[in-house]
């Protein structure tokens, strides 16, 4: 009985240091992109992803945790499982940013990249808590660990985003394919990680590039009116700046 508790103790310590960490690399992901056009786009609908995104990403972490990671982990023979899974994930975010309240307001980029923010922290939170399960604390353990928690928060938000924008040009179901490709290179090489941190050499630039297109995706999403009035907040901003120096 007391090995048994002493085993749940450290479980549930590493599921708490693996929660933390993946929720720190969320609120990393929504600075940046998210608080720059903050005030201007759907907040309440991004928001609301949020939770949504925790559940699904609850859901999609433990499915690709058993079928992808876990068998990757123990050496066993990987099925075609995973992307189905990976599929599945696409369709269920096409079918979310096709609701009636994301599709008035034009916030399919924004809503996109609320909701990645959350699945990818959920990923994250899955990975970092098997590293832990697995490794003893070490450098390049602390680092993969730490990028973990930033990348796959970030990856899922771009790639979510980038499906809103694509809906935003019209494009319906046209829009599922490459999510679905992404999503399934996106966590094959997240969990590639565990075993061989170079991959994230191929990882951070691709992301890096990205993420500038990100800015035109959520500008998007910004309608036309509240674009004037950001415009000349940043012009006034600029300028008072320039005053200050």
């Amino acid at each position: 009985m007391v090995i048994i508790r002493a085993t749940y103790m450290a479980a549930l310590a590493l599921f708490q240091i693996a929660s933390i960490v993946a929720l720190v690399g969320m609120g990393l992901g929504w600075r940046g992109v998210m608080t720059k056009y903050s005030g201007f786009y759907d907040l309440p609908t991004a928001w609301s992803m949020m939770f949504w995104g925790l559940l699904l990403g609850g859901f999609y972490g433990n499915l690709t945790d058993n079928f992808l990671l876990v068998p990757y982990i123990s050496g066993s023979q990987l099925t075609i499982a995973p992307l189905v899974i990976c599929l599945l994930l696409a369709v269920i975010v096409h079918m979310i940013l096709r609701r009636d309240r994301v599709r008035k307001t034009g916030s399919q980029p924004t809503t996109g990249w609320a909701l990645g923010l959350a699945v990818g922290g959920m990923i994250a939170m899955f990975e970092i808590y098997r590293m832990l399960e697995l490794y003893d604390i070490s450098i390049i353990v602390i680092v993969t660990i730490v990028l973990i928690a930033i990348i796959s928060p970030r990856i899922h938000a771009l790639i979510f985003c980038a499906h809103g924008n694509r809906m935003l040009q019209g494009k319906r179901w046209s829009a599922v394919l490459p999510t679905f490709f992404w999503c399934a290179l996106a966590i094959t090489a997240l969990y590639s990680t565990i075993k061989n941190p170079l991959v994230w050499i191929f990882m951070i630039p691709p992301v890096l590039l990205a993420e500038r297109k990100a800015h035109d995706w959520v500008w998007a999403a910004v309608p036309r009116p509240a674009r004037r009035r950001l415009r000349r907040i940043w012009a006034d901003a600029s300028r008072h700046n320039r005053e200050e120096e």
